[in-house]
């Protein structure tokens, strides 16, 4: 499908827009206007007459043809982004009857659509008043609203802990013992890269040395969460484990006061010792995840677990003391359908975990899935509706609260990812780094330092290199980077009457 842009810069929007209506399938993007008038394509234009900017749009499929134009007033404050919504909605009024396809979200494309009931709480609205925004000027669902306010609820309680001179710390376990079909993280398959993994571990020790040190000369951060993420950080040997986690805790202070989450994840990397080692070291939150309950969607998606495995896993951790933990599934994974979602929801919370986490499938282009991410939208989309109506009332029936809510591009029927959890058991990480509430400082490979200003909304990031063999390589870069750490404080310092301690 072509997607043409003419007089204008809402690219960005426009595309986003029109790829919901058109899952797995490559837009190309092109200025100007179409010359050949009996081609399918989504043609854009914005002209201004006087006061007036003029938009326009006329959409060419399958031989029908509709067009649509507004007029906004280039007077008008937020001009950029009142016309980036016109657009967005004359196009859904066009692709959703043409396609047959009617995204609940409306024309939000961001992957943060709570921050709009914040932004609108922060400026005195009602529900009621945001509710008549987001369906009106929006086109979100009565249901997709419902989510939005009960998650923004129950974020404000973990927002509120917050402070200006608050800050997490992330580090990145960039390593899995194999790679899933569905995946395009910047992970690599212990299979193909072990040698890697006792260098690399050296490094990420000596980078929480150089952080920490520059941390402390900037003088009144508060740590609030620290989160072990991946990959999988439990395809670390266990002594492996404690030597990071004892230099987290060296260096960052012992124990952590806020909360403290490793990423177990795969069941088939998960030990007694393991565990005996996280608990022993701090972590006060860990992840179990299976993504499905049914052997034959693992197999077909490429994890080498079983579910007899997960609820072993789960069940050693129970006894070895770990009482905040958290599981994770997919809905619209290959294979899978409502009846087998269904049965692994349902033994997920027979378990009882603290927390749930349910995604929904994003067919991304790095994954093995993306030969045939036509295919797989066009036959699980159905289905993902029917597995999240399921999961809503199931999560609602037995006291599972949205606290977290975010979206990916190319997910399967437009839909979002929401972490479900037991009152009192909100993942903080999850909430401050979805609302970027505070400074995250990113350690290890295919990390991203965000570096909040204190009190204020100006974010600067630092990268770390993506792959562990280009962090290994490059090392000294990696640390001369994270000398923007106190130069950014120094520029942005706190405000007086900011509470300031270690």
């Amino acid at each position: 499908m072509k997607v043409y842009i003419d007089g204008h810069d809402c690219h960005y929007e426009v595309e986003s827009l029109v790829r919901m209506f058109f899952p797995g399938k490559r837009l190309q993007v092109l200025q100007g206007a179409p010359e050949n008038p009996e081609e399918d394509a989504v043609y854009t234009r914005m002209a201004c007459e006087g006061r007036r900017a003029l938009l326009s749009v006329a959409v060419r499929l399958d031989g029908h043809s509709k067009t649509a134009e507004e007029a906004v007033d280039a007077a008008r404050a937020n001009l950029d982004a009142e016309c980036e919504r016109v657009f967005a909605v004359m196009l859904y009024r066009i692709l959703a009857p043409l396609t047959g396809i009617h995204p609940g979200w409306g024309v939000l494309t961001g992957i943060r659509p709570v921050k709009f009931v914040h932004r609108y709480h922060a400026q005195g609205m009602e529900d009621s008043e945001i509710r008549r925004i987001l369906s009106g000027q929006y086109l979100v669902t009565p249901q997709k609203i419902d989510l939005m306010l009960e998650t923004a609820r129950q974020e404000a309680k973990v927002l509120a802990r917050s402070q200006p001179n608050s800050y997490s710390l992330y580090l990145s376990i960039p390593f899995c013992p194999t790679r899933c079909h569905y995946c395009s993280f910047v992970s690599h398959s212990i299979e193909k890269t072990h040698k890697l993994l006792p260098e690399y571990v050296e490094l990420l020790i000596r980078e929480i040395e150089d952080a920490a040190e520059r941390i402390h000369s900037v003088g009144g951060l508060r740590l609030e969460t620290i989160y072990f993420g991946g990959g999988t950080p439990t395809t670390l040997s266990a002594e492996q484990l404690r030597r990071v986690m004892d230099a987290v805790n060296r260096c960052f202070g012992s124990p952590c006061q806020g909360e403290y989450t490793v990423e177990a994840g795969r069941p088939d990397t998960i030990t007694e010792e393991k565990l005996r080692v996280l608990r022993a070291c701090g972590a006060t939150r860990i992840s179990i995840n299976p993504q499905t309950m049914n052997d034959r969607v693992l197999e077909e998606i490429g994890r080498r677990h079983t579910v007899r495995q997960t609820v072993e896993a789960y069940e050693l951790a129970r006894r070895v003391g770990h009482d905040n933990i958290n599981m994770d599934l997919i809905a619209g994974l290959p294979t899978d359908t409502p009846e087998s979602f269904a049965s692994s929801l349902d033994q997920v919370i027979g378990l009882g975990p603290e927390n749930i986490t349910l995604h929904t499938l994003s067919v991304k282009r790095a994954a093995a899935l993306a030969e045939d991410a036509e295919q797989v939208h066009r036959a699980q989309s159905r289905a993902v509706h029917a597995m999240l109506d399921y999961a809503s009332g199931r999560f609602a029936a037995e006291g599972y609260l949205p606290y977290y809510l975010y979206r990916q591009k190319n997910t399967v029927d437009n839909m979002e990812n929401v972490g479900y959890c037991r009152r009192g058991h909100e993942g903080l990480y999850n909430v401050y780094i979805m609302d970027e509430t505070h400074s995250i400082v990113a350690l290890g490979a295919g990390g991203v330092t965000k570096l909040r200003e204190p009190g204020g909304g100006l974010i600067q990031r630092v990268f770390n290199y993506k792959y562990p063999y280009e962090y290994i390589s490059r090392f000294d870069e990696v640390l001369r980077r994270k000398k923007q750490i106190p130069a950014f404080y120094a520029s942005h310092p706190f405000r007086e009457g900011i509470q300031q301690n270690l």
